[in-house]
């Protein structure tokens, strides 16, 4: 039988652009792990880089909204909303909206700053 762990200190990761991201589990929590989850809240005008993940990622929108560019066109997620993107997709998550999006991200293999591959 396998070990259950409760996790009640996740691991806020540094960041300067005003998200919050919290860590419940992957490589900054265990160091191991097959995936990454993680609970976010990106404030009202926030975005990121285009990116290339090397793993699939499920978002499931808590609250406000969450955009997210692909190649085929514009999602736009409400909460309730989820959607999930295979690894090797290009994309770029923003909130261009008035309200924070809080949301959480499950990542397979979990998120690594190697392997989301952000374009400059």
């Amino acid at each position: 039988m396998s070990e259950i762990t409760v996790q009640k200190q996740p691991f806020r990761v540094p960041m300067t652009d005003g998200k919050i991201i919290d860590e419940h589990f992957g490589l900054a929590t265990f160091a191991v792990g097959n995936l990454s989850l993680a609970r976010m809240v990106a404030p009202p005008g926030w975005s990121e880089p285009h990116q290339t993940p090397e793993f699939d990622e499920y978002t499931l929108v808590i609250s406000g909204r969450k955009q997210i560019e692909t190649e085929t066109g514009v999602i736009v997620l409400a909460a309730n909303e989820s959607v999930f993107i295979p690894k090797g997709n290009r994309i770029r998550y923003s909130n261009p909206f008035d309200e924070p999006c809080e949301y959480v991200s499950v990542c397979t293999p979990p998120f690594s700053i190697q392997n989301v591959n952000r374009e400059d």
